[in-house]
């Protein structure tokens, strides 16, 4: 049993936080690699690097359903805002309510 959740996803946020629907789906901002060096901008403010991003996703998603983190698959949209996330364990109502 698994589920698919379409998520509208932005990058840089100062925390990796879920703020609610997003049409079907739902919308999360993510935090930003940490800056570095000086005169870097406030803690994450820096742009996603190297799927950082979604791996932030996706360890966001695991605490907030439950699950383990190899129980998330991103299945499209790895280099896009509009992503598809697979849950395995869950089913849709199940979903809804944890992140509802």
């Amino acid at each position: 049993m698994s589920v698919r959740i379409s998520l509208r996803v932005s990058p840089g946020a100062r925390r990796t936080e879920l703020v609610g629907r997003h049409g079907e789906g739902w919308r999360v901002r993510v935090a930003g690699p940490p800056p570095r060096g000086p005169g870097a901008p406030g803690p994450g403010a820096a742009p996603p690097e190297r799927g950082r991003a979604n791996e932030a996703l996706v360890e966001h998603l695991a605490k907030l359903l439950g699950v383990r983190r190899a129980g998330i698959r991103l299945v499209a949209g790895a280099g896009s805002r509009d992503k598809v996330v697979e849950v395995d364990g869950l089913t849709a109502a199940q979903v809804d309510s944890a992140l509802g």
